[in-house]
């Protein structure tokens, strides 16, 4: 397989598929949903995860007012409703109403979190950095949320029971299916041509 370089980049979507989540926020009396891929884990412990927003979408206002946001985890029977959030602002669109987005309050934070999700987690934000053309929000995650049908052993993520939603850039999306495991193998000690 034969590799380019590229020195403009316009666009770059080789690190996906990534696992596409709904971020819910609410102030002032509003919710709103927003479609996100770029989100990560950040700590095991203490519990730490991060969302990057843009500072132009409605969601960056809400979050920054409250202090709080909820990353939702949608199945593949679902996957209409994040290209229904991501197609529209909360600014022109109230969305839960819109959508028929059925959601309950957070257990500890202000913010909804969605009925459809496999998984969620409550957040609040423990600090905002700037990232070039986005914010990053670090969240302490204070509730999770997981539907008992959607885990596999030891509690993980079942691909075959949850069916996650993949962002595969612009428009496009796809689903995992299956999963297989993989022993960490560990080089002997001392072993020649080791290098870590």
């Amino acid at each position: 397989m034969s590799q380019v370089a590229q020195l403009q980049l316009n666009q770059y979507f080789y690190h996906y598929p990534a696992v596409a989540t709904v971020v819910t926020s609410h102030a002032h009396g509003k919710d709103n949903a927003m479609a996100v891929a770029w989100h990560t884990a950040i700590s095991r412990e203490p519990p730490i995860y991060g969302v990057c927003i843009s500072p132009k979408r409605y969601t960056h206002g809400l979050i920054v007012a409250s202090g709080e946001f909820v990353v939702n985890f949608v199945p593949w029977e679902k996957r209409a409703l994040i290209a229904k959030v991501a197609g529209c602002s909360g600014r022109e669109v109230q969305k839960f109403r819109e959508f028929g987005i059925v959601a309950s309050s957070g257990k500890v934070v202000r913010v909804p979190v969605l009925a459809d999700a496999y998984a969620a987690y409550e957040c609040r934000v423990m600090e905002q950095r700037v990232m070039g053309d986005h914010d990053l929000f670090v969240g302490s995650i204070v509730a999770v949320h997981s539907n008992k049908e959607a885990l596999g052993k030891a509690s993980m993520l079942d691909p075959e029971q949850a069916h996650p939603v993949l962002y595969l850039g612009g428009d496009y999306y796809a689903t995992a299916k299956g999963a297989v495991h993989l022993d960490r193998v560990a080089p002997a000690k001392g072993a020649a041509g080791v290098v870590r």
